[in-house]
């Protein structure tokens, strides 16, 4: 028969031994009643010392002991018997969110010999439970938005999840329906707010394109097109190709007629050069041409100077680099006609930006009706609070030793 064992975490008192009343004794009793053997039951409190500690652990990882009772401080961190750990309870709710993580962290890890587990949390309905878990989800929450990396604080999307199943319990621990409702409606103005500020800060964003952005890329490919046109028709008043199929070239004041001369000259150019800044060396087809390094890709670059500037990279082939100059004039007409489409491109862009940014918030009513209700609902709960001080009177008075056994704080 294969034993399983449960864990009992409660803070609210100590065992006394003493014959006093306190919830310890009374959880035993209980579980004894329902036919746990005595045997199988223990305190973590009577393992003080870690001898005995040793001892209790290694019979709840064998099973002998099925139920081990103990507060957060001496049954959380280093508690290492999860082998057959199948249950843990919640009898109260501790001060912080890392205390209730510190308890399920003993059944959730490594070693587990269970597939599933359960994790159960107990409150009583108008009692100091609801405090407490309101408590520790005000905490959860702030934790999670600073310390987790889901997002900035400015554009965080929700509460965090745990704190969020906290939230659940205390509405279930307060008997009020108007909390939950006040819950739900909480994550639900906080994520259209969400909605609302990313719409806002698109529309912003594009109100910057419209003024900014787009003009001026409207107005860059406009001046590069003007410049091809320029630039074609610079091209077509300087070539005279000879029967070689080549235009005249002057390279450092040399003319040329012949594509291996002109070649071999650019070449020389190229070893001549002492630094990597362009220098012009002569004129091809009504162009100026300089020649550069280029330290990153380690190739010389020559540069054809016209209304705009027209580069390429140099080979070691002397009538290659010619071609690759002629074949960068003829690609100035296919050029034309992309930066033509770019602009046709960025003006559309520029009107779809202005109807876009004209379009309201499409949740803006939803928004509107939820914080309405919230603050309804808000305003009941606080009437409600007033109304049961006014009635309940003077607070209950109580003493020392039954707020211990009650476990309220000061």
């Amino acid at each position: 028969m294969t034993r399983i064992s449960t864990h009992i975490f409660c803070d609210l008192s100590t065992p006394h031994n003493d014959g006093k009343f306190n919830v310890y004794d009374d959880i035993r009793k209980k579980l004894i009643a329902k036919g746990v053997p005595e045997r199988e039951i223990a305190f973590i409190h009577n393992a003080d010392s870690e001898a005995k500690k040793k001892e209790l652990f290694a019979k709840v990882r064998s099973g002998q002991v099925r139920v081990l009772i103990g507060s957060t401080a001496k049954m959380g961190a280093g508690t290492n018997v999860q082998q057959k750990l199948i249950a843990i309870h919640h009898t109260d709710c501790p001060w912080r969110p890392a205390d209730l993580q510190q308890r399920e962290g003993r059944i959730i890890r490594q070693g587990n010999e269970n597939p599933e587990v359960e994790i159960y949390s107990y409150v009583t309905e108008q009692t100091f439970d609801a405090y407490l878990y309101q408590l520790v989800e005000n905490k959860q929450k702030f934790i999670g938005q600073i310390m987790t990396s889901k997002s900035p604080v400015r554009s965080a999307e929700d509460v965090d999840e745990q704190a969020l199943s906290y939230a659940e319990i205390k509405a279930l621990a307060t008997g009020n329906p108007h909390i939950k409702e006040k819950m739900d409606l909480d994550v639900a103005v906080s994520k259209l707010k969400l909605l609302k500020q990313n719409h806002l800060s698109q529309k912003y964003a594009l109100e910057d394109k419209i003024i900014k952005f787009y003009p001026q890329e409207i107005k860059r490919y406009e001046e590069r097109i003007e410049g091809y046109k320029s630039d074609i028709e610079r091209a077509k008043e300087n070539t005279f190709p000879n029967a070689d199929n080549f235009s005249k070239m002057v390279v450092e004041d040399e003319p040329y007629d012949e594509k291996k001369g002109a070649g071999s000259a650019i070449l020389e150019a190229c070893k001549a050069m002492t630094s990597p800044d362009p220098k012009p060396i002569g004129s091809y087809r009504g162009f100026t041409m300089e020649l550069s390094f280029d330290s990153f890709s380690k190739e010389y670059v020559l540069t054809l100077v016209g209304s705009l500037r027209h580069s390429t990279p140099l080979g070691a082939d002397i009538f290659g680099n010619i071609t690759r100059l002629d074949n960068l004039i003829a690609s100035f007409p296919e050029r034309l006609s992309a930066c033509e489409e770019r602009l046709a491109d960025t003006k559309t862009q520029l009107e779809n930006a202005k109807t876009e940014v004209e379009r309201p918030f499409p949740q803006e009513q939803e928004l509107s009706d939820k914080t309405a209700r919230l603050a309804e609902l808000n305003a009941l709960l606080d009437m409600d609070h007033t109304e049961n001080e006014i009635v309940e009177g003077e607070p209950e008075k109580i003493d020392c030793e039954e707020r211990a056994d009650r476990g309220i704080a000061r």
